[in-house]
């Protein structure tokens, strides 16, 4: 009987790239488990896919001044001991990380315990978690190709069933006609203050040529109702993306290769540095100068935003036929025979 622990938490892209693999994992695997934060979004998602959770307590490390960072010595270790006990219980044979502040304690907890873990890392930089743990895992598998020590680039994790909707399966999905081309518009699992903003500035104008269709994330539902407007908190992506012509979003490295992967014409909107590592700017950037997207940056969207999603509409068969010359590498099964080695 071969166990696995998935452990990831903080947004939805450190978790539903696990869901991508389950069905390959569980031609290796009797059983799989799931460590996350109590309260996290993770939580939600995972149980929706029927995979057992365990929450340890965590702490984030906060990029601002403020005394709460100072909790983190003493926090991280009460989750490192609740992550111990944990994985004797369950005695995994490995442990498959996606990163953010929930894995980082499991795989300090692995290392003392002698469990092999594998680091997965979507962006074109580790973040915090990631580069620290790094040091007590067996191997870190990245999307972008990368220097980190004792690391392999594979690709990305794609899930299978993003590629099996139909267009009109999607429109009637959202109840949208289809008479105009659909623009996208996803601020990630959490929604983007400022690009939710920028819409209902610019609704009015957009809707003269488009359909939208806003992911705007939880809690952020507005009263807002106009004909070839369509909002929801969150949906399946895999509907989403089929029902679109265009998009507009974040640039989190598992979205932005979902696009790509699909052909879908896409003006990313990196989260900006003040309030990140700047990943999602390398990220974008490294598909733009591939002529695969087209960047507007926080720090333009007031003045550029309607003019950069007419741009992207005009320019659109130019980007599909570059993504159809560019090759993507889907690393499923790849990380998939590698787990099942341990």
């Amino acid at each position: 009987m071969k166990t696995i622990i998935l452990t990831g938490g903080g947004t939805a892209g450190h978790c539903t790239p696990h869901f991508a693999l389950v069905k390959d994992l569980k031609t290796h695997f009797d059983k799989i488990y799931y460590i996350g934060s109590h309260n996290g979004i993770e939580k939600t998602l995972v149980q929706k896919q029927n995979i057992p959770y365990f929450s340890i307590p965590t702490v984030k490390l906060k990029r601002s001044l403020t005394l709460d960072n100072l909790k983190i010595p003493l926090t991280l270790c009460k989750s490192v001991k609740s992550a111990k006990q944990l994985l004797v219980k369950l005695q995994p044979d490995v442990v498959f990380s996606k990163g953010g502040y929930v894995a980082l304690p499991v795989t300090i907890a692995c290392k003392k315990l002698n469990i092999p873990v594998v680091i997965h890392e979507s962006d074109k930089t580790l973040g915090l978690a990631n580069k620290i743990a790094t040091k007590f895992s067996k191997l870190t598998v990245t999307t972008f190709p990368s220097k980190v020590k004792n690391s392999k680039c594979l690709g990305a994790i794609i899930r299978e069933e993003l590629f099996y909707k139909s267009r009109e399966d999607a429109l009637k999905y959202y109840k949208i006609s289809g008479k105009k081309p659909v623009l996208l518009i996803t601020g990630g699992s959490m929604g983007a203050k400022i690009i939710n903003e920028q819409v209902k500035l610019n609704l009015d104008k957009l809707i003269k040529t488009f359909d939208v269709l806003h992911i705007v994330g939880k809690g952020n539902l507005s009263p807002i109702c106009k004909e070839g407007y369509t909002q929801v908190e969150f949906t399946d992506m895999a509907y989403a993306y089929n029902a679109c012509d265009i998009a507009l979003s974040r640039a989190g490295s598992n979205t932005a290769f979902e696009l790509i992967a699909l052909k879908i014409p896409t003006l990313f909107i990196p989260l900006s540095k003040k309030v990140s590592r700047g990943d999602q700017i390398e990220n974008a950037r490294y598909f733009y100068d591939k002529g695969l997207c087209h960047i507007l940056l926080e720090e333009d969207i007031n003045e550029k935003f309607l003019d950069s999603v007419i741009n992207l509409y005009k320019m659109k068969n130019v980007l599909i036929n570059n993504m159809k010359q560019s090759k993507i590498t889907i690393a499923n099964q790849k990380i998939v025979e590698i787990l099942s080695k341990y």
